[in-house]
C-alpha cells in the first residue's frame, strides 16, 4: 500500500479543501480535491514550479486549483514558501482524520531514463 491511500475509499466523504493565504509578499489560493482525476489549474508566475506542481496533479491522480500572487520582482522564495505551506494546509484539510492513512510510505520507479524516488511523511512535519 502506497503512503497516504486510503484503505475503504468507498467509505470516505469528499475529500476536498481549499486554503487561502495573505501575507505582505503573496496571496494564495488553493483548492485541492485528493480523489481527482489529475487535473491542474496553476498559475504561480514561476513555470518550473507550475511544471512541478503539474507532476504532483498528474501523476497522484490529485487535482489542484492554485493561483499565486508574490513579489517575483524581488524573487519566487517567498511565492515557492508560500504556496508549499497553503498546498500542505489544503492536503491536511482534505485528509481529515487519517483513518485508514500510512504515516509514511515511499516509491521507487523509472523517470523516462532516471531512477525517481518519492518518499512521504504525513505526520505533520513542514516541507515542501
Amino acid at each position: 500500500m502506497n503512503a497516504l491511500q486510503q484503505v475503504s475509499a468507498p467509505d470516505c466523504a469528499d475529500r476536498v479543501a481549499e486554503v487561502a493565504r495573505n501575507t505582505a509578499e503573496t496571496q494564495i489560493t488553493v483548492r485541492v480535491n485528493l480523489d481527482g482525476t489529475g487535473a491542474a489549474k496553476l498559475h504561480t508566475g514561476i513555470g518550473f514550479f507550475d511544471h512541478m506542481l503539474d507532476q504532483i496533479a498528474r501523476h497522484g491522480l490529485v487535482d489542484l486549483d492554485i493561483h499565486a500572487v508574490g513579489d517575483l520582482h524581488i524573487d519566487g522564495h517567498h511565492t515557492v514558501e508560500d504556496v508549499g505551506i497553503t498546498l500542505g494546509q489544503a492536503f491536511a484539510r482534505a485528509v481529515g482524520d487519517t483513518n485508514g492513512i500510512r504515516r509514511d510510505g515511499h516509491a521507487d520507479g523509472p523517470l523516462e531514463e532516471a531512477p525517481s524516488r518519492v518518499v512521504v511523511d504525513s505526520s505533520g512535519r513542514p516541507g515542501l
